[in-house]
């Protein structure tokens, strides 16, 4: 499933973000790279023990956390520590690669099952040329490029990759999540089933069919989730 999250981030917020690591200094992005990636990924990166990338992804973290349409899409049991990166000049670009399986967080030394990668735009469309995220699945290729402020939700297992960026800045904040659900079937499911309870609820308020769907979307869910 991909997932378009709009306005996760506010004005205000996306001013701070960009405030912080704009201010920052970056280091080549290999530095998270697997094996395969790392052949093919040419862009800049915040180091993630530093200073801003630290304050940066508190906002990020706190805008996760208010947004229901992320949780509605990831059902995030864990979510790795969200990171940023740059593409500009001659370091502009990450060829096709697969996110690896699992994330290891290099200062808690926690796991994280990759079952949702996430891409946080923090420059708008107008700001720069090419840079488009384009990932291939079983939907198909998708071409992504969104407001500032806006998330993207795909499937960690997808073939992706960001195009050459041939004018300004693309920044973003990236991450992984570890889903209550590992099956991206079984929470595509979930997804709308829990959006027509919503539209169910918002039409009809808390009638007899919304209660049945209701439970069934729970049932669901505790049959599916993982501790």
């Amino acid at each position: 499933m991909l997932l378009h999250v709009p306005s996760v981030l506010t004005a205000d917020e996306l001013q701070r973000v960009r405030g912080i690591v704009d201010a920052a200094r970056w280091s080549d992005g290999k530095i998270t790279a697997g094996t395969q990636s790392a052949q093919v990924k040419n862009n800049r990166q915040l180091p993630q023990d530093c200073r801003e990338s630290r304050e940066a992804r508190e906002i990020v973290l706190a805008a996760l956390d208010r947004s229901a349409l992320f949780v509605t899409g990831a059902l995030p049991r864990r979510i790795f520590p969200p990171l940023f990166n740059r593409y500009e000049g001659s370091a502009n670009a990450f060829g096709n690669h697969v996110d690896n399986s699992v994330r290891t967080d290099p200062l808690t030394r926690e796991h994280t099952r990759t079952d949702v990668s996430c891409t946080l735009f923090l420059s708008a469309p107008e700001d720069y040329d090419g840079g488009e995220l384009v990932i291939e699945d079983t939907f198909g290729c998708q071409t992504v490029k969104l407001p500032a402020g806006d998330m993207i939700l795909y499937p960690s297992s997808s073939v992706h990759r960001v195009e050459p960026v041939t004018r300004g800045a693309r920044i973003a904040s990236f991450f992984w999540v570890q889903s209550f659900v590992r099956s991206p079937e079984q929470r595509r499911l979930l997804f709308d089933i829990d959006m027509s309870v919503m539209e169910l609820r918002a039409a009809e308020g808390e009638s007899a069919p919304v209660v049945r769907l209701t439970s069934s979307y729970h049932n669901l869910l505790r049959m599916w989730a993982e501790n």
